[in-house]
């Protein structure tokens, strides 16, 4: 199956500043650097690498959809985005876990795997749609920017979107407006790549060494978040136990 590599690159990209970013908050987590993570530079940082990496979801999943031709069988493909939602989710619960030993009250409750492990499923019957998807990614996020402006005593409906007072996590990624950037991917994906062709044509620049080793990180990036999120908290909370 043909692989784009300016979709797997980008892929690299964010996750290299998901790692960034995450060593920066660990830093300041455990009290070895003194920065401000809410705000500024590092706020901003953060959710642009967000955005970059929910979004090629919603592109990838069109991908794999639109490549499938026999109609028996996308009608059976619901089974296998299940199972695939179920299974990233159930690694975002492994991510709570380790968050919750290490982080105490920032623990990860809704991150970047839980909102991928979900959005699968919920997705699964709007993939062949552009401009519905365009609408309802515009609908979810506006939803998500004004639910953002409050906070609330229960943590009950914090995975869609209703954030609780005094809650900083590291990886918090509700719904609402979440879901919405993936929704745009499949809206991009099906005007871009529409039957799983490119529409746009691009020199191929696989080969090339920086594109190369972008787009190797782009094609393991579940494998490169699992491993690095737990040896950047190990090391982390080493380091501050030396210091």
């Amino acid at each position: 199956m043909e692989r784009y590599w300016e979709i797997d690159s980008l892929r690299g990209v964010s996750i290299i500043m998901m790692i960034l970013f995450h060593i920066v908050y660990d830093l300041v987590s455990f009290d070895i650097l003194n920065c401000d993570i809410f705000r500024g530079f590092w706020w901003f940082f953060a959710r642009t690498t967000a955005m970059l990496f929910i979004f090629l979801v919603g592109v990838s999943l069109t991908l794999s959809y639109s490549r499938v031709k026999d109609i028996k069988i996308k009608e059976e493909l619901i089974k296998k985005y299940l199972i695939r939602g179920l299974k990233i989710f159930s690694w975002g619960l492994l991510i709570t876990l380790v968050t919750w030993i290490f982080l105490g009250k920032r623990v990860v409750i809704f991150g970047v795997l839980h909102l991928i492990g979900i959005s699968i499923v919920l997705a699964y019957p709007l993939l062949k749609y552009r401009f519905l998807n365009l609408f309802l990614a515009l609908f979810v996020l506006l939803l998500g920017l004004y639910l953002g402006e409050f906070r609330f005593d229960f943590h009950w409906l914090m995975w869609l979107g209703f954030r609780p007072g005094g809650y900083y996590p590291a990886d918090y990624l509700p719904i609402f407006p979440w879901f919405g950037w993936v929704l745009l991917g499949l809206f991009f994906g099906n005007l871009f790549y529409k039957e799983g062709v490119g529409k746009i044509e691009m020199k191929h620049l696989d080969n090339q060494g920086l594109i190369y080793g972008l787009s190797f990180l782009g094609k393991n990036s579940l494998f490169i978040y699992l491993l690095h999120r737990p040896i950047v908290l190990g090391v982390t909370y080493l380091i501050s136990e030396i210091i």
